[in-house]
């Protein structure tokens, strides 16, 4: 691969993304590098390019494109939906969905990955946190999208088990992956975004401290940005319970990395002139 393209650097608009990588991209060969390329993709070459080295018979496959190629305002998210939902409607089950998940999960390509999670966000039979436990290489997955997906894909099972997710989560929170710490927060927001509102988390935020509280001061932009927005998420229905919970933080906790938090959670408080 020429080192031009191996080190380029994402163009800001989608038609600007060269012909050479956007061919590459589609056929699961590149990673994407950043939100342009990876909204460049197609899915439905991506799909018939690469999955029939699954074994993928193509009967299945054309009825994959059929489902991307169909939609009536396709997006990025939605094509790759539309994939993750019919490959679990082929592979239903573990015992047939085992081998092609842990196929997809070490694709060299960003796309193919972010296909997998779905296979186990759907399986109706595991619960949360065998979901969780099967999806954490993805969780900590170097490239963005993989990780965005992989949160979205979870959030409805998250939401349904809530108590159980979070319980499991506070221990994620404790993990030395700055990747694995942030999705504890950004699949949990109260508001997340491109998201259902989870409407428990909406009405009791407090419900999720056992997180919160583990995160307050940590290291990471990365996390400290997903702690504040999920905060501020939060003080648009219950305002009193952060600000009672950045005062408690602000007596507690004298880190710069906890007034970052602070900043970041107070910002519509701050905004609507409740303080």
């Amino acid at each position: 691969m020429e080192s031009s393209i191996k080190n380029r650097k994402g163009p800001r608009k989608v038609q600007d993304v060269l012909p050479e990588v956007k061919n590459l991209l589609n056929r699961g060969e590149l990673e994407s590098v950043n939100l342009t390329e990876w909204l460049a993709i197609d899915h439905a070459k991506l799909v018939k390019n690469c999955f029939p080295k699954y074994g993928v018979p193509s009967e299945a496959i054309d009825l994959i494109v059929e489902r991307v190629t169909s939609q009536k305002k396709p997006t990025a998210m939605s094509s790759t939906k539309e994939v993750g939902l019919a490959l679990h409607d082929l592979y239903p089950i573990p015992e047939q969905y085992n081998s092609i998940f842990e196929k997809l999960s070490m694709h060299s390509s960003d796309a193919i990955r972010c296909y997998a999670p779905y296979l186990i966000a759907l399986d109706d039979n595991l619960e949360i946190d065998q979901k969780l436990v099967k999806v954490k290489k993805l969780v900590a997955d170097h490239h963005f999208g993989v990780r965005e997906v992989v949160w979205m894909a979870l959030r409805s099972s998250i939401e349904k088990s809530l108590e159980e997710s979070i319980n499991f989560l506070s221990e994620w929170a404790s993990e030395s992956d700055e990747n694995v710490r942030r999705f504890t927060t950004e699949s949990t927001r109260p508001r997340g975004v491109w998201s259902k509102h989870i409407q428990k988390l909406v009405e009791k935020p407090e419900l999720a401290l056992p997180i919160l509280e583990k995160l307050r001061s940590d290291p990471s932009k990365y996390v400290q940005d997903s702690l504040g927005n999920w905060l501020n998420d939060a003080s648009k229905s219950k305002p009193d319970f952060v600000i009672g919970l950045c005062q408690k933080w602000e007596k507690e906790s004298t880190t710069p990395e906890t007034k970052k938090i602070i900043n970041k959670a107070m910002r519509t408080i701050k905004k609507d002139n409740r303080l």
